[in-house]
């Protein structure tokens, strides 16, 4: 008998929760709005530079494509990267907004088997990439700032690496230039 009583309670219960699962699934999900900074990156960019000779190899002139654009509904930035010359690779790159710590976590994969898993700093026309960066086999930490031109069509990237966050050695010098506007949003 009291099984039935009890019936009547456990149907409002899922009726009420199917009710609303439905509507939370009908409203879309909105981007933080913390990754509109991270529009500046994207588009198609060329480049040129420079890797510096150090223990990964000898280092030498590096020329590439890019191609960053967001992605999953805005939530997420990738970046596919195609470099020839010292150290010719592939890579591809994932950032996101973490709202619960409030920065953005970057990790990149190449395909000569090197990662960096960090976080990207973006403040005015500078974007700080900072992390661990497994190159040849080896940890790194990597801070590599990339600066924007006024008028966000060029750019400028050093980057440097270190063994024990003390003692920083130059990595990376490149200029960059957006050959394919970013979508107007």
């Amino acid at each position: 008998m009291h099984r039935f009583k009890l019936l009547p309670s456990l149907l409002a219960a899922t009726l009420l929760f199917a009710m609303q699962a439905t509507a939370s699934a009908q409203q879309d999900p909105k981007p933080d709005p913390q990754l509109t900074k991270l529009h500046a990156l994207v588009g198609h960019w060329k480049y040129e530079g420079e890797v510096k000779p150090g223990p990964w190899g000898p280092g030498g002139e590096i020329a590439g494509e890019a191609t960053t654009q967001m992605t999953l509904g805005g939530f997420v930035m990738w970046t596919i990267e195609k470099q020839k010359g010292s150290g010719m690779t592939v890579a591809l790159g994932i950032d996101t907004y973490d709202p619960s710590n409030k920065d953005f976590s970057s990790n990149w994969y190449y395909a000569d088997g090197s990662i960096f898993s960090g976080t990207l700093v973006p403040n005015g026309n500078t974007f700080t990439w900072t992390g661990k960066f497994i190159l040849a086999g080896k940890p790194y930490l990597l801070k590599m700032p990339l600066v924007f031109s006024p008028d966000l069509k060029s750019a400028t990237e050093t980057g440097e690496v270190s063994v024990d966050g003390r003692t920083w050695a130059p990595f990376i010098e490149a200029k960059l230039l957006r050959v394919i506007p970013s979508a107007k949003k």
